[in-house]
C-alpha cells in the first residue's frame, strides 16, 4: 500500500483512525448487503474510498484477507457500476492493476438506479404484459371456469402493472432530481 495512508504501520497513537477505518468498512459491507449486492463490494469500495491512493488487488486482497479470486470478481462488479475505475500509476509498471474509488456519491446513486432499478422494473413489466397478452390470447379457449381465474389473473396483474409503472415514474423522479442537485448542498440539509 502506499506510504501516504495513515493506518500503514502498527503505530498505537493510531487507534482511532482504525477504529474508525474498521467501523466504516463494516458498515459499508451490511449497507452493500442491505440493498442485495455482496458484502464484500461494500468492503471492497470502502478500502478504496477510506484509503485515497489506489489499490492494487493484492493490496485489496492484503487490506481485506479474502482472496485474489474474490477480490477480482468483485472489484470488475463495482468497475461495471462507476463505483471504481481502474487507473494507471506512474512508475507502478508490470501487470498490476490500480483503482481508486468514485467519490461523486450523486454519480454512483444515479448510475445504480438508472442502471439496475430501471432494468429490473422494465423487465417485471414486460413479463406482466407477457402474461395478460397470453391469457387475452387463450381466454376463449377456455372453461368458464378457468375463463374467471384468467379475468382474476388479469385484473391482479394489471393492478400490479400500474405500481410499478408508479416505481418507474418515481425513479425517474429520483434521477431527474439528483441531476440538479449538488452533493455539497444535500450534506447541509437539516431533516431534523
Amino acid at each position: 500500500m502506499g506510504a501516504a495512508h495513515p493506518l500503514n504501520g502498527n503505530v498505537s497513537e493510531k487507534k482511532e483512525l482504525k477504529i474508525v477505518h474498521e467501523s466504516m468498512l463494516d458498515g459499508l459491507s451490511q449497507l452493500a448487503d442491505y440493498f442485495g449486492f455482496s458484502k464484500i463490494m461494500g468492503q471492497l469500495y470502502g478500502a478504496l474510498l477510506m484509503h485515497g491512493d489506489p489499490l492494487s488487488l493484492d493490496d485489496m486482497m492484503e487490506t481485506l484477507s479474502i482472496s485474489k479470486a474474490s477480490v477480482s470478481t468483485n472489484i470488475r462488479t463495482l468497475e461495471h457500476m462507476g463505483m471504481v475505475r481502474q487507473v494507471w500509476m506512474k512508475g507502478k509498471g508490470g501487470r498490476r492493476k490500480y483503482y481508486e474509488a468514485e467519490t461523486d456519491l450523486l454519480r454512483i446513486i444515479t448510475n445504480i438506479i438508472s442502471g439496475r432499478e430501471m432494468r429490473d422494473v422494465d423487465r417485471a413489466l414486460n413479463v406482466m404484459e407477457d402474461n395478460i397478452n397470453l391469457l387475452k390470447q387463450t381466454t376463449s379457449k377456455m372453461t368458464e371456469q378457468d375463463q374467471q381465474v384468467a379475468a382474476l389473473y388479469i385484473e391482479r396483474i394489471s393492478q400490479m402493472q400500474a405500481m410499478f409503472r408508479f416505481a418507474q415514474l418515481v425513479i425517474t423522479s429520483i434521477l431527474s432530481t439528483v441531476k440538479e442537485l449538488d452533493l455539497q448542498n444535500i450534506s447541509r440539509i437539516d431533516l431534523g
